[in-house]
């Protein structure tokens, strides 16, 4: 006797799963890069399903965890796409503190339009594709800068790309923390050599997320003290109002309602009068701070009050991919810690992986969130989802 599943049940649960998901041999078959005879037959038993990179393209057409379709696991998690990128971009941060970027000589307004592609980009969560132009564009950048080239707008443009596409590009594929504070330390060379005041504006609050990244908190509320930047400008209000919303996050995890709830106000004060904006790629505005304001209530540990403010929310006038995952990512988080809120916090979590997946695979609070959820539920479709989705985050299953 063995105890191995058979061809027959493991074809019997392939079709299970894909009628539960709705979707057509032909539609999994072309996602597996198989024909539809040949699903059919697998299906039936007809077939064995013997090979770990089928199982592995069928699951990942199916969106579930390979032991779903096999009853055990049989492969090591994946990797994302943009992970290919990854030493890459190392080697580029490294060549640029050796002061060897080794780029190549380009126009400053060329530079511009990479820059504002690559972060346009960011916002959208196409993480592959800024992977794949973030190596190249940040050694062409210092190896203009030190050619003695347009050194002012360079020195913004370096400030600027290094915190909203550097340093959040590494944070959302999971890199190394430190590897994200390199791309800090050199906006904050840029910025201090510029008497730019928005420059200052954007390195403050990379560098605040750095530190606060590390536990670091009050020092991030010391960064962010900046000298004001008035309210002449829509730009400055903007730059302002996300240097408020960094402060509450902060004080938020210093344990300091007062600042907390001055800054969330203060914020909320700007954005009335600003509208909805994207100075500096921040897409501030009155939308962003409902959002900010979940994020807030969860530092805080009040998930109900997190979840009510994400019913005030209309994520569909949410004017970013990167304001729509962490939406509906904190909307998952605030109620999976609330009773008998599970099922509904699977759901939300799906959305934000399906507009992002690095922002919910390599968030550590998702993954703990996941791991989590997975103790609660423990069969049906439910379930199905959860391991499919922490298999996709690396966690066991």
């Amino acid at each position: 006797m063995t105890d191995e599943p058979s061809a027959s049940d493991i074809g019997h649960r392939l079709r299970q799963i894909r009628h539960a998901r709705g979707r057509s041999l032909a539609v999994v078959a072309g996602l597996a890069g198989i024909s539809t005879s040949y699903l059919s037959r697998l299906e039936s038993g007809a077939r064995a399903l013997d090979r770990r990179s089928l199982i592995l393209d069928l699951a990942n057409a199916l969106d579930v965890a390979p032991s779903e379709i096999t009853g055990a696991g049989v492969v090591s998690p994946g990797r994302l796409e943009e992970d290919r990128s990854l030493n890459a971009v190392r080697l580029a941060l490294l060549a640029v503190g050796m002061n060897d970027a080794r780029g190549e000589l380009v126009p400053v307004e060329v530079l511009a339009s990479r820059t504002a592609a690559l972060l346009e980009a960011q916002r959208e969560c196409r993480s592959t594709e800024v992977g794949a132009e973030l190596p190249a564009l940040i050694r062409d950048l210092h190896t203009t800068l030190e050619a003695g080239r347009d050194v002012e707008p360079l020195l913004r443009l370096l400030a600027l790309t290094h915190v909203q596409g550097t340093q959040a590009w590494l944070t959302d594929v999971g890199a190394n923390m430190d590897l994200a504070w390199q791309a800090v330390t050199l906006a904050r060379q840029a910025a201090a050599r510029t008497d730019d005041p928005l420059s200052h504006a954007v390195n403050a609050f990379g560098t605040a997320f750095g530190l606060m990244g590390a536990g670091a908190f009050d020092l991030a509320s010391q960064a962010l003290s900046v000298p004001a930047l008035g309210t002449k400008t829509k730009e400055a209000m903007e730059a302002a109002g996300m240097l408020a919303l960094t402060s509450s996050l902060a004080a938020a995890a210093s344990g300091n309602e007062a600042e907390r709830e001055a800054s969330l106000e203060h914020a909320a004060d700007l954005a009335a009068h600003t509208g909805e904006g994207n100075t500096l790629w921040f897409g501030f505005g009155p939308s962003n701070v409902g959002v900010w304001r979940m994020s807030v209530a969860l530092e805080a540990g009040d998930h109900a009050e997190a979840a009510r403010i994400a019913t005030t929310v209309t994520p569909e006038a949410l004017p970013s991919a990167t304001r729509r995952s962490p939406y509906w990512r904190e909307y998952g988080r605030a109620l999976a810690h609330l009773p008998r809120r599970y099922e509904e916090a699977v759901v939300m979590l799906r959305r934000a992986e399906q507009i992002s997946p690095a922002r919910v695979q390599r968030h550590p609070f998702m993954r703990s969130t996941i791991a989590e959820l997975l103790t609660k539920a423990k069969r049906g479709s439910v379930r199905r989802e959860l391991r499919g989705m922490a298999y996709r985050a690396g966690l066991p299953v």
